[in-house]
């Protein structure tokens, strides 16, 4: 089946066609300000060097987080729109099951990126022969409340993946003492491992129509959060 995959989660906006989970080709551009400019000449260009169309596609699959808001939506609402035009199925993806999926090795895996201000994304996989399965929900939480949770892993090897885990790279294995970092290219989130991911859960049956895609959060928007903020000075100050 051909599978095509799309990550606008981050900086880099990806895209691929895949044949089940073996790549036939992928693009991607770095500037997270132009995904909306770049994300649909990118496939476009895509489909026609694999010389696809997109009626030829089995499934379409992407990130739906958590990452950047603005990505997201744009990733989300652009695959719905083929699901929506071709009926053809979907399937969503958490950027940190994708960033598991960057490591081949079997063992546990911890997804960790960057949220700001020490803060991060979180999940934890055990990575066996057939499959990557979650062991430890998704979650915005503090750094040090993650690296608590990792110590109860401690007694065996942790390969971390991620940009978190390269910026807290020094506090994480000083306080863990198995801890593996992952190689620096394996810490982007990638349109191809979304892919192989999604072929996966296609396999199991996890999948839908484009209603089936929506975007895992996990935490307010900055503009929310700094609303929210300012009604509480508001608040304080009227009440003082």
């Amino acid at each position: 089946m051909k599978i095509l995959a799309i990550d606008t989660s981050s900086k880099i906006c990806s895209v691929s066609i895949l044949e089940d989970n073996k790549l036939i080709l992928e693009k991607h551009n770095n500037d997270e300000k132009t995904h909306s400019q770049k994300l649909m000449p990118l496939i476009d260009e895509l489909l026609k060097e694999c010389n696809i169309k997109l009626e030829d596609i089995n499934l379409y699959a992407c990130s739906v987080g958590p990452g950047s808001f603005t990505g997201l939506r744009i990733g989300i609402s652009t695959v719905k729109a083929f699901s929506d035009a071709t009926n053809i199925q979907t399937c969503g993806i958490s950027s940190l099951e994708s960033l598991a999926y960057n490591i081949s090795e079997k063992g546990l895996i911890a997804s960790i990126i960057d949220a700001k201000n020490e803060n991060v994304y979180f999940s934890l996989f055990l990575h066996s022969e057939n499959e990557y399965k979650k062991i430890e929900d998704f979650c915005a939480d503090n750094i040090y409340n993650v690296i608590d949770k990792l110590l109860k892993y401690a007694d065996r090897e942790i390969i971390c993946v991620g940009d978190g885990s390269q910026i807290y790279k020094n506090i994480l294995s000083e306080k863990i003492k198995n801890i593996k970092l992952a190689d620096e290219e394996k810490n982007d989130q990638t349109s191809v491992s979304i892919g192989k991911a999604a072929y996966d859960k296609f396999l199991k049956g996890i999948h839908g129509n484009s209603n089936s895609l929506i975007p895992m959060y996990l935490r307010k928007s900055q503009a929310e959060r700094a609303l929210e903020r300012t009604k509480i000075i508001i608040k304080y100050n009227i009440s003082n």
